[in-house]
């Protein structure tokens, strides 16, 4: 019997611009996703900050558009193609940011600058155009396996970002479900597993909406209610209360052009933050990133006497983001924890550098050269480093976009009886403007919350200074932009999730192993039909 014509939503030849036009939109739709621009809040009718949300069907809805045409492409090239303009869209348009770092800030000229942000784009969109090039070659023949084979292609398109070459996932899919119901899977099987589901979900409703092929139909229908019942019924993952905090979270609001000169920024945070340190009634007072932006031997005379002094009567402590060290030994990105009886202080050594920020990469010493951006070249800390204990807590530290990294923080978990009960990091994000950056960094953290079930308190320069809880829900937040002393209360807690229990020994290996051996059955099964059709 004829088979009838498939019936597509996208008629128009793929000679056309159409599909590409397409792909770049979905690309930017799912950039959107990450953290939509649901509300400008204003004081006194002047605009503050733009507030961004994850949008999660949004998420799934644009991967979908890119699944629909990836199965109405060709060959395998035309795939490549498509799925590097969606990916060329989606993270130039999530890494706008970097552009105002280089230019506003780093004095590159705008040319340059934008060249370098649509540059490192298109080096990471390779990774998403060969996955979309192995997609298509794989289902060519077996259309209704099209939705898990995209997944695997696609979680290892995201493990390979987000891990080789030091590692950028900044924006990977997982992101965009610290709410909405793909939430749940995060504390079981982590932002990767959870961004394989993501696109399985998107993989049926291509399927579903651009084939008239029964089969394959009926198979994505099945799949993707299956998913959607797991999903309802899978539990949310909890762990154990373990005590209250009462904490005191710092953002000085110094403009980033000021930061670093001894004349004015270096001299209005020394003063701010150490009048605030002094006044600050939390339990546990947290400063941003490079707050105090000096070594301790270049502080006032008695600054660091001082602070020693102030959180030495065990009632309170502060954990004060600075750099540390000499020209002798070099230099750190640190974060220094004064209180108790210790005889010295507390330190934590930022262990994943930010390339051209912190440190340079062979052979583009030249291009740092062309910026102006202090503080260029620091030392690594090691991994794990040791918790900061305080108030029967133990809080593991991140500066800056280490929050990216659960396969490092999940090592910190390898003995339940030591594991943090909380996480904090201290940024400054001040390098990007009032950019939605803030936001995505926000939902970094409200994904790891969710992911070990502990909550996760941030402390920012400029903003989003805020206090997440086990559950990824945002408790308390400063306003951006303004001098702000947070106050709130936060519990910690203990005991493994099913995510830091595997992750916390085999890292992301799990999830190579599965979309490795996954596609390769794919691939045998494939030539094995092919051969029994000759």
């Amino acid at each position: 019997m004829r088979q009838p014509e498939s019936v597509s939503l996208f008629p128009l030849h793929l000679k056309t611009l159409f599909p590409a036009f397409l792909a770049v939109i979905a690309g930017g739709l799912h950039a959107a996703s990450l953290a939509w621009p649901v509300a400008d809040v204003e004081v006194a009718g002047t605009l503050l900050w733009h507030q961004g949300d994850p949008v999660w069907g949004l998420q799934i809805g644009s991967m979908a558009i890119l699944v629909g045409l990836l199965l109405h492409t060709r060959h395998a090239g035309q795939a490549a193609r498509l799925g590097g303009l969606f990916a060329l869209s989606w993270l130039a348009l999530t890494f706008g940011w970097l552009y105002i770092s280089m230019h506003r800030y780093g004095g590159l000229s705008a040319v340059l600058a934008g060249s370098a942000v649509l540059f490192l784009s298109a080096a990471l969109a390779v990774y998403y155009a060969l996955a979309c090039g192995v997609f298509k070659a794989l289902v060519e023949r077996q259309r209704s396996s099209a939705p898990l084979v995209f997944a695997l292609c696609w979680l290892l398109a995201e493990l390979a970002r987000g891990q080789w070459l030091t590692g950028f996932g900044w924006g990977a899919a997982g992101y965009a479900h610290p709410q909405g119901p793909l939430r749940v899977w995060l504390g079981w099987i982590g932002m990767y597993g959870t961004t394989a589901v993501a696109a399985v979900m998107s993989g049926c409703l291509a399927l579903m909406l651009v084939k008239r092929e029964k089969a394959s139909q009926s198979a994505a229908g099945w799949t993707l209610l299956s998913l959607a019942v797991m999903t309802a019924l899978l539990p949310q993952v909890e762990t154990l209360p373990q005590g209250q905090l009462h904490v005191t979270l710092l953002q000085g609001n110094v403009a980033q052009e000021e930061k670093f000169q001894p004349a004015t920024g270096v001299m209005q945070s020394l003063a701010w933050y150490g009048e605030n340190l002094r006044l600050a009634t939390g339990e546990l007072v947290i400063t941003p990133e490079t707050a105090l932006p000096v070594v301790p031997d270049q502080l006032p005379d008695g600054y660091w006497t001082a602070l020693a002094q102030r959180f030495s009567n065990g009632t309170q402590a502060a954990l004060i983001g600075m750099p540390m060290g000499d020209p002798l030994h070099g230099y750190t990105n640190s974060v220094v924890g004064f209180g108790g009886l210790a005889a010295e202080p507390w330190r934590y050594d930022k262990h994943h550098l930010v390339p051209f920020g912190e440190f340079i990469p062979p052979l583009f010493r030249w291009f740092t050269d062309l910026m102006h951006i202090p503080l260029g070249d620091f030392d690594r800390g090691a991994l794990p480093q040791p918790t900061f204990n305080w108030n029967g807590q133990r809080l593991a530290a991140t500066i800056c976009y280490e929050n990216l990294f659960s396969e490092e923080l999940a090592t910190y978990f390898v003995d339940v009886a030591t594991a943090p009960t909380l996480f904090f990091n201290v940024s400054n994000l001040g390098w990007f403007g009032e950019h939605l950056a803030m936001d995505q960094h926000l939902q970094i953290a409200r994904v790891r919350a969710l992911e070990f079930a502990r909550p996760f308190l941030l402390a920012t320069n400029t903003g989003r200074t805020a206090i997440v809880d086990h559950r990824g829900v945002i408790t308390h937040q400063a306003p951006s932009h303004v001098p702000t002393s947070l106050q709130g209360s936060v519990q910690g807690r203990s005991g493994l999730t099913p995510y830091a229990r595997w992750s916390s020994r085999w890292g992301q290996w799990p999830l190579w192993s599965l979309a490795l051996v996954g596609l390769a059955l794919v691939a045998w099964i494939g030539q094995r039909a092919r051969l029994r059709r000759d």
